[in-house]
Parts: structure tokens; sequence; C-alpha cells
């Protein structure tokens, strides 16, 4: 089915008006598919990327900063989110004793048990959305998606204010 018809449009006004709305639209349907895996495992899909973040950073962790700035979706407060986690026994944060202002987050036995299920879940998820295409048409993909957030003026949400 076609952009026109899933959302009931008549036709666009442009070209670009189209590619965004349909940008958006498989997005949107992207995200509802990942957020049922994730889901059954009891956290959201911010915290999947949160401890995602916190399995790459190994051992040392990061500080609530550092993970916000890696965060693929906008997270205007970080420190609430990272309290859940911890309250849930996903994370642990420890202060410096050099440097009180450093608060590094680790991922818990927990936390890094339930980040390594969801690796094949995630996967398969991947697999259904994207495994229809070919090596070429993803690198076309990825290219075209990069191209478009390369020429955006404001770099978000990876870059903060």
């Amino acid at each position: 089915m076609g952009l026109k018809e899933d959302l009931q449009q008549q036709g666009f006004k442009t070209l670009e008006e189209e590619a965004m709305l349909n940008l958006a639209r498989t997005m949107v349907l992207l995200e509802d598919h990942s957020t049922q895996v994730i889901h059954q495992y009891g956290i959201t899909p911010t915290q999947y990327n949160v401890l995602r973040i916190l399995r790459g950073a190994g051992s040392d962790g990061l500080c609530r900063n550092q993970i916000r700035d890696r965060m693929l979706d906008r997270m205007p407060d970080m420190t609430r989110l990272l309290d859940r986690m911890e309250d849930a026994g996903l994370v642990e944060r420890e202060r410096s004793t050099s440097d009180r202002r450093q608060v590094p987050t680790r991922l818990t036995e927990k936390g890094l048990d339930i980040v390594n299920k969801l690796d094949d879940p995630v996967h398969q998820s991947q697999q259904e959305a994207f495994g229809h295409l070919s090596r070429g048409q993803l690198i076309t993909l990825i290219e075209t998606l990069t191209q478009i957030r390369e020429k955006l003026p404001v770099k978000t949400p990876l870059s903060h204010p």
C-alpha cells in the first residue's frame, strides 16, 4: 500500500513533503515494531538505548552527559531516567572521590543480562524490517539518510544546546 492510501490522502504538495511524511510514517511503524520486542523484557526503548550505550562503554561506565550525548532521542531529564533505572537494578552510579561532580553510571549484572538477552530478538526484528532489501539497497538507504542528516541546519538530537 502506498503512502497516499495509508494516510488516506489525495496527494502531496511536493515530493519533499511526500518524502518527509513517508519517512515519518515508516519511523513510527519501525518504532512500534521494536517497542513490542523490547517491552517483553520489562524495559522501554529509551532504557534499552541506555543499556546498549553503557554496554559499549565497558566497565568504566559513562557520566550522565556522556550518555545523553549518545542517545538516539533527546532526553531532557537524564537524571530522572537514570534514577528509575537504578531503582530497577539496571544500572549503578558511584560518585568519584577525586571529583564529586563525576558520577559514572555502569551496568549491573541485571542490566547486562537484559541487554545481552535482547541481542537476538532485536536482530530478528531488524531482519523482519530490512531483511527483504538487498545489500545495495541498504547501503543506498544508509547513504541517503546520512546525506539528509548532514544537510540539516540543526544536528539534533545528538547535539545539545
